[in-house]
């Protein structure tokens, strides 16, 4: 790595990796331009040789030479487009995991970051379209003005002339239509990202008669997105079909002049044709590029976010690999803010939560809806930064450790537990190539969900997630939980592992927790139901971010069993009790 990559981003270095491969695809540019001079040159010596000396010999022999330099420019412009697609290939394998991680490393929470995939694609698809070949054919647009100016001085100036009024369409242009081309992408992404939670919701959504407002929903986001879309391809599509006739225009005016001239004596018949020839072919990039401007526009507005999401991206740390944590947590002063979206003053979600947990801790979190329970338990494990504080686990902080290291000590059972494409076995051993079937059927004993698997068609093989065995909210979270149990992590946080269990269920989730307090794990949990919380020795109450009681069980429940009616106990089932 060069001393000055070290302050690129990942994204900036992968754009810099392109510039050899644009000088080499700038080069055979250069030859294939020279090379388009063969039809206008073999086209003035037909009129003013051939025809005139009535040599057959002299015909065949341009022929051969003509047939040798277009096979020479059919090889250039074949290993041109072979370079730029090898360049778009590298530089989505330089990308595009990045890309993707960026996408999981903010949950989706960005609307730049959610759309980071599809920008690459957008840039890739660029980076071996038509349209890049345009641009790098723009440079040599002086080679065919000289060679005009070299037939007559008047037609030169008359295709200078002509060019110039194309470049002002072009700018005019890309002026009009980049503010629709871009509002029209932030839209689509908009209406993606409806239609992703709209497949996730589509039970409820059918079961409570939403269809028709949600495709009223979906149609406005849609038709927006389109809308602007049509906007901005309107103006580009007819700048382009403006420039398009006038250079057809141009070619007749050319030709116009170009036999005044030759009545005057001043130039040949062939060099009108060869001067109408070379003045096309002057003003074809400039043309293509019009033509393919909408893709431009586009790939344009992705490049920026993708740069925009990767600068603001936190810069990479080395790491150390820290020894195998005991479970020791301590949250200092941890505050989490709502996203910003615009908004100049952001809610807290989490407000200077400060706790201390030892290993074999059990502690149970309480609190009404939208106290931060889950906000929480997602910042113990690192699904979520806290803006303020710091959440250190064995003395180091969250971000000192490989997120993936950092994760092999990590079980996580979220609030909505989702299955990803795969076997069972496959995610109770998080797609770990390397797991020994010994650990997963012992995860799976742990949560209670051996013979609950061994019932399915294909035992721990069946496919679940995507097009797989569809799975009620109680199994998914049943497997969840030998995923998060998986080689008995020294951290497990459950955020109400309870929610879709029936009582065989609960007792399933009590012994886990009783299980994993024995081996040693510092065990969180959130949950409304007291029957959970009685494997807890320590309980925290979270009211509206904050800390409302920390300490040990007995002494907080006593304490809250002793509240005013006023303030009533935040467990939403405390009649079960």
């Amino acid at each position: 790595m060069k001393p000055n990559d070290v302050t690129l981003t990942p994204y900036g270095r992968a754009v810099q990796a392109l510039r050899g491969a644009f000088i080499r695809a700038g080069f055979f540019s250069a030859a294939i331009n020279l090379l388009m001079l063969t039809g206008p040159l073999y086209m003035l010596q037909i009129y003013d040789r051939v025809l005139a000396s009535g040599s057959v010999s002299t015909l065949t022999g341009l022929f051969l030479i003509v047939l040798v330099l277009y096979a020479f420019m059919g090889v250039y412009e074949f290993i041109r487009s072979r370079v730029l697609s090898r360049a778009a290939f590298r530089f989505d394998e330089m990308t595009g995991e990045l890309a993707f991680l960026q996408v999981l490393e903010n949950g989706g929470q960005r609307s730049k970051s959610a759309s980071s995939l599809r920008d690459l694609e957008v840039v890739r698809s660029f980076l071996s379209g038509p349209a890049i070949r345009g641009l790098f054919d723009l440079p040599w647009i002086p080679i065919f003005l000289v060679a005009v100016f070299i037939i007559h001085p008047w037609l030169g100036y008359l295709t200078l002339a002509g060019a110039a009024v194309v470049v002002v369409l072009a700018v005019i242009n890309q002026w009009t239509s980049r503010k629709p081309l871009a509002q029209a992408m932030q839209l689509d992404g908009a209406e993606r990202a409806f239609v992703n939670q709209s497949l996730r919701s589509t039970e409820a959504i059918k079961a409570l008669g939403m269809r028709a407002a949600v495709t009223k929903r979906w149609r406005a986001a849609h038709e927006g997105a389109v809308a602007q879309s049509q906007m901005g391809g309107d103006r580009s599509d007819g700048f382009s079909a403006s420039a398009r006739v006038f250079r057809l225009l141009l070619q007749s005016m050319l030709l116009t002049a170009g036999a005044y001239l030759a009545l005057q004596q001043q130039i040949s018949a062939g060099m009108i044709v060869g001067a109408s020839i070379l003045a096309g072919r002057a003003l074809a990039p400039i043309d293509q590029v019009i033509g393919q401007w909408r893709g431009i526009g586009r790939a344009s507005e992705a490049h920026k976010r993708l740069s925009e999401v990767f600068d603001e991206a936190p810069a990479h740390k080395p790491k150390v690999a820290l020894p195998k944590p005991t479970g020791a947590i301590r949250l200092k002063n941890v505050t989490k803010l709502v996203p910003a979206n615009g908004q100049r003053v952001r809610a807290r979600i989490l407000d200077q939560v400060s706790f201390a947990l030892e290993p074999g801790d059990v502690l149970g979190i309480i609190g009404n809806s939208a106290a931060g329970k889950s906000s929480l338990a997602k910042t113990l494990v690192g699904v979520w930064r806290p803006d303020f504080g710091e959440v250190r686990l064995d003395g180091a902080t969250l971000d000192q450790w490989d997120p993936d290291d950092l994760g092999q000590h990590i079980g996580y059972l979220p609030q909505h537990v989702e299955m990803l494409p795969g076997t069972i076995a496959e995610n109770i051993s998080r797609f770990d190539d390397q797991a020994k079937e010994k650990d997963i059927f012992e995860a799976a004993r742990h949560a209670g969900v051996h013979e609950m698997i061994l019932g399915f068609p294909d035992g721990y093989a069946t496919r679940v997630g995507h097009e797989g065995q569809p799975l009620s909210g109680g199994q998914a979270q049943r497997i969840g939980l030998a995923r998060a149990m998986f080689k008995l992590p020294r951290l497990v946080v459950l955020d109400e592992p309870d929610a879709h269990l029936d009582s065989y269920g609960d007792q399933t989730v009590i012994e886990a927790i009783s299980l994993l307090r024995e081996a040693g794990s510092t065990v969180v949990v959130t949950a409304h139901r007291p029957n959970v919380l009685l494997q807890s020795n320590k309980v925290l109450i979270l009211n509206k971010g904050k800390v409302a009681k920390f300490g040990p069980r007995d002494e907080i429940v006593n304490m809250a069993m002793q509240s005013v009616p006023s303030e009533p106990i935040p467990f939403e089932s405390r009649r079960a009790g």
